[in-house]
């Protein structure tokens, strides 16, 4: 032991969807946004709408007391108080509004929300967690709140971004410290130190397991660190579980592993499922297996989620997003890809407007770029190709992805004759995964399509959040963390942070979803059953090669 103190369905949802639309546009706007004129003020604009200045700054709770020229401002929507002008528009008397008419109990949150998403501050929001929670940039929330120039202020409540019909806003995980006793932490991994005892630095590490734990472990490392400066009492004991089956019924019999709050691992699957029938604090699988989707104890919390919310997740976006597109289906020669692609085209069509799916696998191994044109429509259309790459080849991965970026030039006009012009086709590429598959295929090409895809990790390298781990594990380890240190951060971080609340660990799941450096954690528990992690993230290259997550 090593000791370190730190779809049928489907239809009906949709028709609701269009529904609630339909219903949320036919209702009138309670306010409306008015551009203001050269020379207006607040207090001549409160006297053209009949109320007090003191309820327009009510309603428009982030301006200050002196207004600019084409500043947008929440105005009441009464029926001709607002004349439209080909340019802008303008305020003018109304004498038919009575004075009392002016809004008395004006909630400007409660009004407001019809238009935007809203936020109160609370202790520990900070820029970074609000943008990435909302997937805005701070650019727009100043531009929505001018008043956050001097900085976030407890209690005020702000406008994060238009609200869209039909959207769902979960709720954030706010951290909190309120525990006062100290957390038990243990994490489990098969360091081997006995088989490597006698081997050097160089030789240790060129074992992939090896690299994997040890980056993990630098990463759960910081994460104790960080949470100790910030007043949690956490002590973290590190065990070696050496090879697969050998050492974790003694670890099982220790008294010590029996009396921790919360147990990080072990990596081998088996090893887990027998942990966790032998303890009773939760048992945290910090990584993903194949295997995970067998496991069965109601103690185990699975961090990484299974593949088959890929899936689901890419499917909802493209059905969401559906505006007549003409979709593609590539897979590879295996059985298992033929039925994926019969599956995948067979549940798109479910949509009510999806009523062509080309479904294309190789022949010889290989698929022409001749069969791709066939089916694909041409960019005079007006109508987009989505190409969904479901194979889990790389070359034919690849092979398409060249195939989309790379059309045929006309050929050569004979004398006499008009050069025909070069067809052009409108191409967006998704995948489920990026990873390994694309690995050969360069990024330039990826972006050249819009290449989307889901995935399990996204972390914005130019947060200060981001910024300061990377200094710190830098300092600390003379290098830059690689993933399985920022996933041992992160996982070690959200389950000691939500720990550090007081409450039960299951009932902090109840209370929203956490975002850390990378990962995404909107854990879900089973009726009778453990805890999983659903939290992914809709990626998409951009032209210039950087990567943005989608609204989801």
């Amino acid at each position: 032991m090593i000791k370190i103190s730190r779809m049928k369905h489907l239809k009906i949802v949709v028709t609701l969807f269009v529904l609630s639309f339909a219903v949320s546009c036919g209702q009138q706007k309670k306010y409306i946004t008015y551009k203001v004129q050269e020379g207006e003020t607040l207090t001549s604009i409160a006297g053209k709408l009949d109320m007090t200045t003191k309820d327009l700054l009510r309603l428009n709770p982030n301006i200050g007391s002196e207004l600019t020229a084409d500043t947008e401002i929440f105005i009441p929507n009464k029926k001709g108080i607002l004349r439209s002008d080909p340019k802008e528009s303008v305020l003018v008397t109304n004498p038919t509004v009575k004075k009392d008419s002016i809004i008395d109990q004006l909630d400007p949150t409660e009004d407001l929300s019809e238009i935007y998403v809203m936020h109160k501050v609370a202790k520990g929001d900070t820029f970074y967690s609000l943008t990435r929670y909302y997937n805005v940039l701070q650019s727009d929330l100043l531009v929505l709140n001018p008043a956050l120039k001097d900085g976030l202020k407890l209690g005020t409540t702000i406008k994060i971004k238009e609200r869209v019909a039909g959207e769902k806003i979960q709720e954030i995980y706010k951290d909190t410290i309120a525990l006062s006793e100290e957390l038990k932490v243990a994490l489990l991994l098969p360091f081997r130190a006995e088989v490597f005892d006698t081997l050097s630095a160089t030789d240790i590490f060129k074992d992939r397991l090896a690299n994997i734990i040890t980056d993990f472990y630098l990463g759960a490392e910081i994460a104790i660190d960080s949470l100790q400066k910030q007043g949690v009492m956490a002590k973290m004991q590190v065990f070696d579980t050496g090879d697969r089956n050998t050492k974790i019924n003694t670890l099982l019999n220790e008294r010590s592993l029996k009396e921790m709050d919360v147990i990080i691992g072990p990596l081998y699957s088996d090893e887990l499922e027998r942990v966790a029938g032998a303890v009773n604090a939760p048992v945290v699988y910090p990584v993903f297996s194949g295997s995970q989707s067998s496991f069965s104890k109601s103690k185990i919390v699975k961090t990484a989620p299974d593949k088959n919310l890929y899936t689901e997740k890419l499917l909802s976006h493209m059905i969401k997003n559906y505006r007549n597109e003409n979709i593609i289906i590539v897979g590879d020669s295996t059985a298992t890809s033929m039925i994926k692609v019969k599956q995948l085209s067979t549940f798109l069509k479910q949509h009510d407007s999806i009523d062509v799916v080309h479904e294309i696998v190789p022949h010889n191994g290989y698929i022409a770029q001749e069969r791709l044109l066939k089916v694909m429509k041409v960019d005079t259309t007006h109508i987009e190709n989505w190409v969904l790459i479901a194979s889990q080849n790389k070359v034919i991965a690849s092979d398409v992805v060249n195939s989309l970026i790379s059309f045929p030039e006309p050929e050569k006009a004979k004398d006499g004759e008009e050069q025909a012009p070069k067809i052009n086709y409108a191409v967006k590429a998704f995948s489920f995964e990026n990873g390994s598959l694309f690995s050969m295929v360069n990024h330039n090409k990826l972006a050249h399509i819009g290449f989307t895809y889901v995935s399990d990790r996204f972390m914005d390298e130019s947060a200060i959040r981001a910024r300061v781990f990377n200094k710190q594990y830098l300092k600390k380890n003379k290098a830059l963390p690689s993933d399985d240190a920022i996933r041992g951060f992160d996982v070690t971080y959200d389950v000691v942070m939500r720990m550090a609340s007081g409450d039960q660990l299951n009932s902090t799941y109840k209370k929203g979803i956490s975002y850390r450096l990378q990962a995404k954690f909107d854990f879900h528990k089973r009726m009778f059953g453990l805890t999983e992690n659903r939290g992914l993230y809709l990626l998409e290259y951009q032209p210039d090669l950087s990567v943005i997550r989608l609204d989801d």
